[in-house]
């Protein structure tokens, strides 16, 4: 609840103008059958006139608008609070959710992610305004009427309290029931939302493998699950309807039958047995309220818990401990001292082993190795995407865990082997590397990346808009773009991992020659399948099973290191055998 606490606060006003205008509502809604009592036994029965039948009239219509007003109002007050806080806590959710280490993201689903950040969070939010709307109404109205049953006739006002108890029972069983049942469905939930997110995004790759049957079994699969969770979760709602409507009918026969004894007995009369049947009903009403707000209880129980799981989140990979929060990469030296690292710490298996290298500043280094050698994960650790298990990474001398983290990847650019584009402009896109580039510095470094050429052939240029993660470019002109990126950020160590794969060798060729002349001073990275892409680069790094198995030039490592000239030679060999 503290947790909770910063979010009630700024909409604090509304929390408790809402509830005290819902109260109004409740106390005319008490006193309602009162007047109606007097209207029938005195105004009517009583012989008190016309004149009192129309001043209780008048009184009637008066009260009924202090209601509306107090309905009205604190259904506004209501939605105020509940969306504000709601607001605030997805806020809260998403930045928690980018301060994510790439360990922490791998033990989410994106889809899981996205029905917290939405599904999740409305749950809250409508608890909330039921809450403020209804929580204190129905509680109050239950107190009022009650009183007021007693008030007119004690005896029979007994009756009701034998039902409240047994009601209460089957509220208790059916929540105790409902709980978990809701906890499935909201996984089931996250299971359609991943289904979905990833045909939609790979929808491509979907119809080129003519697997369209395949995704919609899948999804319909998801679906059903869906449907059938729903349905089991559900069905304690609709059962729990039918229970309350035997017990207020039930009830409000018994009141009837012995009060209309009581009538023709003389001890009661028919403006009280009125009264009295409207505030069974009041009370009635009321327990139908609070076992639905119960029930909804143990769907927003659910969703809060996984809201919380985000938020209790223990982030791995922060610069609180820092020692040197003002200093950023100045010279672009690196160095890995004894480093081991694996993405899952319960296995046995290193990802990389014993890493010792020193990489000098304006250095280009290429590392090259098999699929799975460890390539990715060596340079993910310069930029602490993940943090090594054992031995330290240093940048400037400094270990990268007493950098600032802005600082850190400011001073690092990295072009992913995954290549990223986002909705909106080429330009928005190229200005992620520097916010504040002009039009100067995006041409120029577009021509480094050899990404100006085609982009001016759009019609509209830099301006021309890009479909989500890129889909209207080619692979070749996504990573040239993705390249741009980077260079404008104009870093101090530059990182291309496998990011020219899907350009030809002539435009590598070129984008290699332009980084030679305008990267002089930084630091760079090539990670490489193809042995042409780092053969010209002061030093190459051969991986292979997470160890460093050779280490110099090319013309050195052909003599010297089996792994690389194995890979040499095959390269070779394919080209001879395609000519």
């Amino acid at each position: 609840m503290r947790r909770y606490w910063k979010y009630v606060k700024p909409y604090l006003s509304a929390f408790i103008i809402g509830p005290i205008l819902i109260i109004v509502e409740v106390i005319g809604e008490v006193l309602m059958p009162l007047l109606l009592r007097n209207v029938i036994d005195y105004g009517v029965s009583g012989g008190r006139g016309i004149s009192y039948i129309i001043a209780m009239g008048i009184t009637m219509v008066i009260t009924a608008l202090c209601m509306m007003a107090g309905g009205v109002g604190g259904a506004y007050f209501a939605i105020k609070a509940s969306t504000g806080f709601a607001n605030d806590l997805r806020k809260d959710l998403f930045n928690q959710i980018q301060k994510f280490s790439f360990t922490n993201i791998d033990q989410y689903n994106t889809g899981s992610l996205i029905t917290r950040l939405t599904n999740d969070i409305t749950q809250v939010q409508n608890m909330i305004q039921m809450m403020l709307r209804i929580a204190l109404r129905a509680p109050g109205m239950l107190i009022g009427a009650l009183i007021m049953a007693f008030v007119l006739n004690p005896k029979l006002a007994l009756v009701i309290l034998c039902v409240i108890p047994l009601l209460s029972v089957a509220i208790y069983f059916i929540m105790k029931v409902a709980f978990p049942r809701f906890t499935i469905m909201q996984k089931k939930l996250d299971a359609l939302n991943t289904t979905t997110q990833e045909n939609l995004t790979n929808i491509r790759v979907v119809k080129s493998f003519v697997r369209e049957q395949y995704e919609e079994d899948k999804f319909k699969k998801a679906n059903t699950e869906l449907k059938d969770s729903t349905i089991n979760a559900m069905n304690v709602v609709i059962f729990t309807m039918p229970l309350m409507l035997i017990a207020m009918n039930i009830t409000t026969l018994a009141v009837v039958w012995f009060g209309g004894n009581q009538i023709v007995a003389g001890s009661m009369t028919p403006g009280v047995l009125t009264a009295f049947i409207n505030y069974i009903f009041q009370i009635l009403i009321s327990l139908m309220i609070v076992s639905f707000i119960i029930l909804s209880s143990s769907r927003t129980l659910a969703s809060a818990k996984r809201i919380n799981e985000i938020l209790c989140t223990d982030i791995d990979l922060t610069d609180e401990k820092a020692l040197h929060k003002d200093i950023a990469v100045q010279y672009g030296k690196i160095e890995f001292r004894g480093v081991y690292f694996k993405y899952y710490k319960n296995n046995e298996k290193w990802v990389l082993e014993n890493i010792n290298l020193v990489i000098n500043p304006g250095e280009t280094v290429g590392i090259i190795g098999s699929t799975g050698s460890g390539k990715s994960s060596l340079v993910q650790l310069i930029p602490r995407l993940y943090d090594v298990d054992r031995g330290e990474v240093l940048v400037d001398d400094v270990n990268v865990k007493d950098y600032a983290l802005k600082n850190l990847r400011n001073g690092v650019g990295i072009v992913l082997q995954k290549n990223v584009l986002f909705s909106g402009t080429i330009k928005e896109n190229l200005k992620w590397g520097n916010q504040d580039a002009n039009d100067d510095e995006i041409y120029q470094w577009a021509e480094s990346a050899q990404a100006h050429g085609f982009i001016s052939s759009f019609p509209d240029g830099y301006e021309t808009e890009l479909g989500q993660g890129g889909v209207n470019v080619s692979g070749g002109q996504k990573q040239r773009l993705c390249i741009a990126r980077a260079l404008l950020k104009r870093p101090k160590i530059l990182i291309f991992d496998d990011s020219t794969s899907a350009v030809d060798t002539a435009t590598e060729a070129k984008i290699r020659e332009s980084f030679k002349k305008e990267l002089k001073g930084t630091t760079k990275i090539i990670i490489a399948q193809r042995i042409s892409s780092v053969s010209d680069a002061d030093r190459i790094i051969v991986l292979d099973d997470g160890k460093i198995v050779g280490m110099g030039n090319h013309a050195e490592l052909l003599q010297s290191c089996e792994a690389y000239s194995e890979i040499y030679y095959s390269q070779v060999d394919k080209k001879v055998a395609a000519s």
